[in-house]
């Protein structure tokens, strides 16, 4: 129910402040399990995307965002378990571990898995190399992957930070993707490191972003 009244209200508002572009939505299965994997430049990126597609999507998102104390606290840990937040403890030793496993049984159940394969937001706007957990989700559970691009986020929330502003807003999805024919190879880090470059390709396509091929965490670090 939460859910209902939040996507009702922020969907509204959206439709009426951003009216974002959304192409490629009949490229969603309608039931069934689905990751659907894409770039990330700006914290809402996840708010745009439960909100644009028709059956809900659930998201990995740091505990943090759910154990705060207070009125506070639990508005945010109501708002952001109600867009489909799934919280976990990313910063421990066992952090992608838990990650995975929890995608996975969210797949096992038949419903949809948002995920950015980048590991983290863009530090400046262009693609980074996928990590290769979209991989072994995908050979683990069959789920086919739909591949996303945000267009125009980074605008509304430049550097994740701040009140939103208004600005266009596009969300692409392409084709989806199955990866059957690599069944039962998802310890195979070269079967992995190719699914997961098929994917950010798409991606690319997609969004049209220049590629870097390292990962974000290490140009963040750098800069």
């Amino acid at each position: 129910m939460s859910r209902i009244v939040l996507k009702a209200i922020l969907g509204f508002v959206m439709r009426v402040l951003y009216r974002p572009k959304v192409e490629g939505m009949e490229r969603i299965p309608a039931t069934g399990p689905v990751i659907l994997a894409g770039n990330h430049v700006t914290f809402i990126d996840s708010l745009f995307l439960s909100l644009v597609v028709k059956r809900p999507v659930y998201f990995i998102g740091k505990d943090e965002y759910v154990t705060g104390t207070g009125i506070k606290g639990r508005l945010m840990a109501w708002f952001f378990t109600s867009a489909g937040m799934i919280p976990v403890d990313r910063d421990g030793g066992h952090g992608g571990v838990a990650a995975l496993m929890t995608g996975r049984r969210v797949l096992e159940q038949g419903k949809a898995f948002g995920i950015y394969p980048e590991g983290t937001r863009s530090p400046d706007g262009r693609l980074y190399r996928g990590r290769t957990g979209i991989a072994r989700l995908a050979l683990m559970t069959g789920a086919p992957v739909v591949p996303f691009a945000m267009i125009g986020t980074d605008k509304v929330q430049p550097g994740g930070k701040g009140l939103p502003r208004i600005a266009p807003v596009t969300i692409r999805f392409g084709e989806a993707l199955d990866f059957s024919r690599y069944d039962g190879m998802d310890r195979d880090r070269y079967v992995l490191r190719a699914v997961t470059d098929e994917v950010m390709s798409e991606v690319m396509e997609l969004s049209g972003q220049e590629y870097v091929d390292i990962y974000a965490t290490k140009a963040r670090a750098a800069a």
